[in-house]
């Protein structure tokens, strides 16, 4: 509870001087706050997931020298970084926290630009540039949503990845057939789904996870950093469409956040948690879902 506590205090979510080693509701709901910031599911339990972002989120961007290693480095500094190249125009990938290989050339690029040591690292000379340059910068676009919005980072073609726990992805993918198009992954963890799908190239990863408190069919895609997946939105949304029109059909909500799934998930992911469903309706949201695959990804013969 100590180290719990000084996490949230470090990030302002308890009073400083505040010594309360009692996890009570008041802990619940400043962990319910905490998992809201960062699209998490809002459960109050301090799970694996939830404590690692604590940890990430107590740095800030000059306070440890950044640059590519394995494994990669996380933070919310790392997030910051990206975010401030992505609006000088230097396309660091997906705004994640992450510090990969795409951040580190968008780096370089900009240390290049600025006839700087293009090292790929954030040396001190590297932040005062940063520094120096970032308050003209603050209310510009990030170059991610440019693209995005002017069609540079259209929806890929390709094979897809079904992946998860549950009746439905083995619904979805007898129904699609036996095609090499088509890669089942099922009862497999986020993290070995992710590692599959990033290093197969694929061009759309469907995540299952059954929910017995789930009402309805909840559609997830990646959104955190002040930034979100504009493909896995529209595709969440496709299906949400396709879903809609289901004779009583379950609820639908579609919905950006943050899960392992689609942070570790480098191609356009969209997660699917759902509730029991009847053999009718299974059948029926496995229709639904097959129709906008089918619409949104070429699967060759």
């Amino acid at each position: 509870m100590r180290e719990l506590n000084e996490r949230l205090r470090a990030l302002s979510y308890r009073p400083a001087g505040e010594t309360d080693d009692v996890f009570d509701a008041e802990t619940v709901a400043l962990v319910e706050a905490f998992q809201r910031s960062r699209g998490l599911p809002l459960t109050g339990v301090v799970d694996a997931t939830t404590w690692e972002r604590l940890g990430e989120a107590r740095w800030q961007l000059g306070e440890r020298l950044l640059y590519l290693t394995r494994p990669y480095l996380r933070g919310d500094d790392v997030a910051e970084l990206q975010v401030l190249l992505a609006q000088l125009g230097f396309n660091p990938g997906r705004i994640d926290g992450i510090f990969g290989p795409q951040l580190d050339s968008a780096l370089s690029e900009f240390q290049r630009n600025r006839a700087l040591d293009s090292s790929g690292a954030l040396t001190k000379a590297t932040l005062q540039e940063l520094t120096r340059v970032r308050t003209t910068n603050a209310q510009r676009s990030l170059v991610n949503d440019a693209r995005d919005l002017a069609g540079f980072n259209p929806l890929s073609t390709g094979s897809i990845v079904l992946c998860g726990e549950g009746p439905l992805v083995l619904e979805l993918a007898r129904s699609l057939g036996d095609s090499p198009a088509i890669h089942v992954l099922a009862d497999t963890s986020p993290l070995e789904s992710s590692d599959f799908a990033n290093t197969h190239d694929v061009a759309l990863v469907l995540s299952f996870q059954m929910l017995k408190h789930v009402d309805g069919i909840h559609l997830h895609y990646w959104a955190s950093y002040r930034a979100h997946s504009r493909r896995g939105e529209l595709i969440a949304s496709a299906f949400a469409t396709a879903l809609a029109i289901v004779p009583e059909g379950p609820r639908v909500e579609v919905t950006g956040m943050a899960l392992p799934i689609l942070r570790e998930t480098k191609m356009t992911t969209v997660h699917v948690e759902h509730g029991d469903l009847s053999e009718q309706v299974l059948h029926q949201v496995t229709t639904a879902l097959e129709g906008v695959v089918e619409q949104v990804i070429h699967r060759p013969e």
